[in-house]
Parts: C-alpha cells; structure tokens; sequence
C-alpha cells in the first residue's frame, strides 16, 4: 500500500479534464517509487501552489507551454473538421445519434409520464380537432354555399376538393419546415395560417374569394398533423408512446363529432345571421364557418405556453436550452405526483455533431428582401434535401411500402366516406320522386296561386288571366303548357323549369325565374322586371337532417376502434394492427352490397368507420417511429400529403358512381385495402425501439 498505481493516477487525471489523458511532461510515475519518497516531494511543495507559480518567460513574452497545447487542442478539431470527408462527418454523426437515441430514452423515463404530456396531450389535441374539422366543413355548408353563392356543378366539385388540395402542399411543405425551424413554431404558423384563413372565409362573398381562403386555410391545417405526432412522440417514452399516440388520435374523432353537431345546431336556422343591403348577406352557414375556426384559435393561444421539443433542439446543438426543457418536464410531473425534492440528475446529454451549413447574412449585405430570399431559398433547399434522403438506400424500401399503405387507405377511406352521404341522398331523391305528383291538361284562369308548389310535374295545362303572388316552386316542372295575360310577383324557386311552353302577354316581377329556367319556350310580349338578385336559401328542407347525422354517426363509431387500438398497440404492435384493421375493413366493403336502404348505409358505414381507425393509428405511429429527429416531420408530410391526393383521387372516383352502380365502388375500395394490408405486413416492426 505504499505504492501508487499509474492507472489509477491517469484515470484520475482523465476524469478530471474530460478529453485527453494525463500529459507527457518527462515526470516518471513508475509503480516501483516508494511511498517516503512521494512523502518527502509533499514536505517540500507543502503550502505551495501550483496555480501561483510564474512561469519565467512570462516577463519576455513567451507563451507557455501548456497554453499552446490548450489552443491547439481547441482549434484542432474545427481544422480537421474542414478537411475532411461528409461521408466521414455523416457517419460520425449518426454514431452520436445513435447514442443520443438510447441516453434520451433514459432521461424521458427519468422525466416520468404524468401533468406534463397531459397538458400537451390536450394542447395538441386541439390542434388535431381542427384537422378533423377541416375536413367536414365544406361537405357540410356546400348545399347551403351554392345557393348562397350560386354554384355550379363544376364549382361545387372545386369547392369540395380545394382543401384537400391546400392540405396535401401544407403536409410537405411545413411538415418539412418544422425539421428545420422546430416543432413548434411551425406548428404555431400552421394554425395561425388556418385560423385567419378559415375566420375571413366566413365573411367574404364571392366565389373565387371564398374558395382562395379555404384553400390557403387547408394549406396550413395540413401542417398539423405531420408536427403534431412527431411533436407529441419526443415527449414519450417507448413504452407509452404507442398507446398514447393513439389516445392523441382521438381528438380526430372529436372534431368531427364537433364539426357535425354544429352543422346540425347552426345551419338549419337560416335567420341566424344578418344582412346590409343587397349585396352583403351573412347566413347562418357562414356561422357554422366561424364557430369551427375556434378549436384552431384555442389550439394556437395554448400553444404559446408549451415548450419547443428538446430532442428537435438536440438536433440543432442546442444542448443548454434541451436541458432547461428537459429538467421542466421532470420538475412539473415530480411536483405533480408529490415528490418536489427529486432531483433532475442529468448533467449533460450527448448532442450530434452538426453537418449543415448555416450561412449567416450580414445586415450590411444587399438588400432587405435580398437576405429573406437567400434564407429563405436556403431553408427550401434544405427541406428538400430532406425529402431526397427518405429515397435514399436506407429508407427507400420503407418509404415506398408506407406510401402505398398510405395511398391504398386513403383512396378507399374518403372515397367511401364521400360516396357514403351521396348514396343516401341519391336513395332519399328515389324516394321523393317516387311520390311526385303529375296533373294533366288542367284549365286554370282568374286564379290568385299564394301558396308552395312541390314535387309536381304539370303537363298540357292552360293557365289564363292567373296571378302568382309571395309564393314557391319546389321541385315543379311545366311542360307544354300555356300562360296567358298571368302575373307572377314576388316568386322563389328551386329546380323549377318550364319546358315547351308558350308565355303570352305575362309579367314577371321580383322574380329567380331566370332565363336559363325557361327551356325550348316562346316568350310572346312578355316583360321581365326587378329580377331578384343574388341566390337565395329560402327552402329550410334543404338543409338535409339525415347528413349531418350521417357524419355524427360516422365520427361516434370510431370511438370503439380507438379504444381497442390504444390498448392494444403496444401489446400486438403496429403491423398486426395495421394488417388485420384493414383486411376487417375490406371483408365490411363487401357487405355494402346489401345497402339498399338508408339504416342499411348508415350502419354499414359505421362498422367501415369502426374497423379501419385502428389502422389509420397504427399508420401514424410506425411513421413517427421509422425516421430519424432530423427527418421525421418530413417523411409524415411526404406521406400525409400523398394521402390527401388519395382522397382527392378517392372523392372524384366514388362520386361519379353514385346513382350507376355500387359495383365499381366497392370492388376498388376492398381490393385497395387487401392489397395495402398484405403489403403493410412487410413493414419493420418498431414496437421494440427508440426514437433515433
């Protein structure tokens, strides 16, 4: 016990300073020196301080040596840096990724699960709301909004595709940001875009207006949901991170609930609303449009309390703020389970080494909107390299398979959920005509008509010296028949026209009877004065009941299938869950040959809504698990967007098969879905693993 060890002497030495061992400065530390030896350098040195000492070339201005090592230390990484190879600096990189993945892993666990992620369950959860809103909104004022703004057929299909449209550009483009900028300030510029959007949409009156503002709205909704799971997943550890995604997925469903039960409260109360003038006319749908902005509104204010991801922020180098983060979510679930005095043990967390290049502009060089477009073509660049390289070797099969899972559930989902309503409604116009009313060659003269006409079809009749005055036509056709010497005033019609008609000597005042109603007819001194201007909502029965509880229905049945796939995803995993969902949802296609009724539609539709959630969760969660931090929001918006082009695909299909055959319909809904069922089971399971 008399001697000192070298190793230990050089461990302690290597401990203290971090980095590099003990220096080689010509002192013996042998084993072999004994004990009274070491003793009689103390006796000597004692009351001495090493860090006292001057170093004698200090007074002629030369460096010591120690110094020059230090700098040379410093400055010899950032040199070597420079030289050498990106594929060495990239696989050096991911070595510390891969570190940082499992150390990361250890903090969230130490961090606990508890108030924190439930304040940021339900922060983002209002965000994913108004995803699910989004995408009801349009389906639910479009008959109301082409009266209002008198659509055609071609604008009314426009009307319904344009948001997805804006959602699919907004899923990559700020899907890719986010990577770049963070979690949440994009997440923050997202809702922000749809929130104002969505709010000036209600309030402008033109067409091509209108359908701008939902367009520019579904662009910055269709961020949301790329940031929202990738933002959410950082907080998670991996044993809570599946069940808990799909908890998160619920709020989907909410927001359609809600969506729907607003349509059903607000628009059928057409006088909920106000009017200045004859141009401006503000309806109870334009309401409906205003009330479904505010989960996006909510979502945003809470938003500005919430925290920036710390492994986003790893990602960057920015280890101190990280750590802030970190140690808050550590204090505030500790204080929230009793415990205050545990302490946040981490000191330090291991940061990748960063490759990208930043190029700072200095605030004298050109131009202001000069330095915005170099940042901003920078960013654009760097978003894209980031979509190139979920194509590369490593992720390329991945990516592949996940886009036709994604695609195949898309086209099948929303083109059902589409063709769904419009064969209810086509079921519900069978019926209606079935009971209309045919009256031939009736005589009528010096007769005052005040009253609603519907649902009739009037052949060969005579009408002489009549008087149509504060009344409706609903649904009434008039073929070869005469008028003569009649007067129609203050009139109101829908899918009124006359066919083949003879109109002599008759005046038409404050009426919509334009001249596009009156097919093949002879006007013979006819006047037509003060015709009503703009379209009008004058039928409440317009506005479909059945519908709105179709979607409500619809949303509800989904709350069993995210249930089971919350308690189950963990304990089956992700491609179990994704396969068997939709093959379920494939074998429920089939039976919806044997819809002929509207109950029949509407149950089957809900045991299609019911089967396939548990895939779309499943879908969201190995996508947020399978890329690394640094890419992980741009794989989601590459996929996210591909799936609102399924839709659009999927809703321009479906629709033009309703009222033909359900055949069409069906058999490319089943085969999409058992196709991207066998093909998901392919995919690496990543219930086991941490988030890179």
């Amino acid at each position: 016990d008399g001697y000192r060890n070298t190793n230990q002497v050089s461990d302690d030495y290597r401990y203290q300073d971090g980095n590099y061992d003990a220096p080689n400065d010509g002192y013996y530390r042998g084993g072999d020196e004994p004990a009274h030896e070491e003793d009689a350098q103390s006796d000597v040195t004692e009351g001495h301080d090493e860090d006292d000492e001057v170093y004698e070339g200090e007074y002629q201005g030369i460096p010591h040596p120690d110094d020059i090592k230090e700098k040379q230390k410093k400055r010899a990484p950032a040199v070597a840096d420079e030289y050498r190879d990106r594929a060495d600096l990239m696989a050096e990189r991911m070595e510390d990724e891969e570190q940082l993945a499992h150390q990361y892993e250890n903090i969230i666990e130490e961090c606990g699960h508890g108030r924190f992620q439930w304040t940021l369950f339900f922060v983002l959860g209002l965000a994913l709301m108004a995803d699910g809103v989004e995408v009801f909104v349009v389906g639910f004022v479009l008959p109301s909004a082409e009266k209002d703004m008198c659509l055609s057929s071609s604008n009314k299909g426009m009307l319904g595709l344009i948001v997805y449209l804006g959602m699919m550009v907004g899923a990559v483009l700020l899907g890719g940001l986010a990577d770049k900028l963070g979690r949440k300030q994009c997440l923050i510029i997202s809702l922000a875009i749809n929130a104002a959007f969505a709010f000036l949409s209600s309030f402008v009156q033109g067409y091509g207006f209108f359908l701008f503002c939902r367009l520019i709205s579904g662009l910055g909704i269709g961020g949301t949901l790329p940031i929202v799971f990738a933002y959410f997943s950082e907080f998670l550890s991996r044993e809570k991170r599946g069940e808990h995604l799909s908890w998160l997925c619920m709020f989907w469903m909410i927001g359609g609930i809600f969506a729907s039960a607003m349509a059903w409260s607000i628009i059928p109360h057409y006088g909920w609303g106000f009017s200045m003038g004859t141009k401006y006319h503000f309806h109870s749908w334009r309401v409906f449009v205003l009330v479904c902005s505010l989960p996006c509104i909510a979502s945003l204010v809470a938003l500005k309390f919430m925290p920036e991801s710390p492994r986003f922020l790893l990602e960057i180098g920015k280890h101190d703020e990280a750590w802030m983060i970190l140690k808050q979510v550590h204090d505030t679930n500790m204080r929230a389970k009793g415990e205050p005095e545990r302490v946040f043990t981490v000191s330090y967390i291991k940061t990748p080494k960063q490759v990208d290049e930043f190029i700072e502009i200095q605030s004298s060089t050109g131009t202001w909107y000069q330095r915005w477009l170099v940042r901003i073509t920078t960013t654009l660049k760097q978003v894209w390299d980031n979509v190139l390289y979920c194509l590369t070797a490593q992720y390329r099969m991945n990516t592949l398979m996940l886009a036709v899972v994604w695609f195949t559930m898309a086209l099948s989902y929303y083109g059902l959920i589409v063709w769904f309503p419009d064969m209810i409604r086509y079921l519900q116009d069978e019926a209606y005509e079935s009971r209309v009313k045919i009256f031939d060659e009736e005589e009528v003269s010096h007769f005052t008509f005040n009253f609603t006409l519907e649902n009739q079809i009037h052949r060969n009749g005579e009408y002489k010296n009549d008087k149509f005055i504060g009344m409706k036509f609903k649904e009434v056709r008039f073929e070869d028949s005469l008028f003569e010497d009649c007067y129609f005033e203050d009139v109101t019609s829908s899918e009124t026209f006359f066919e083949n008609c003879t109109i002599i000597s008759t005046v038409f005042y404050n009426t919509d009877l334009y001249e596009h109603k009156f097919i093949n007819c002879r006007l013979i001194n006819s006047t037509f004065m003060k015709e009503k201007e703009g379209c009008h909502i004058d039928f409440e029965e317009d506005n479909d009941f059945l519908i709105y509880l179709v979607s409500f229905l619809g949303s509800l049945s989904v709350l069993p299938g995210n249930i089971i796939s919350a308690l189950l995803m963990d304990k089956i995993g992700r491609i179990k869950m994704i396969g068997g969902s939709m093959l379920i949802s494939a074998v429920c296609c089939f039976f919806l040959f044997f819809g002929n009724s509207e109950s029949a539609m509407i149950g089957w539709q809900c045991l299609f809504c019911g089967a396939s959630i548990a895939a779309w969760n499943a879908l969201d969660v190995i996508t947020v698990e399978l890329y690394p931090t640094d890419k992980r929001a741009t794989a989601f918006g590459i996929l996210n967007g591909l799936c609102k082009f399924g839709a659009i695909l999927g809703n321009s299909i479906f629709s033009s098969f309703v009222g033909i055959t359900k055949v069409v319909p069906i058999l490319l809904a089943s085969s999409a879905l058992v196709g991207g069922g066998l093909l998901a089971l392919r995919l690496p399971e990543t219930r086991d693993q941490v988030l890179m």
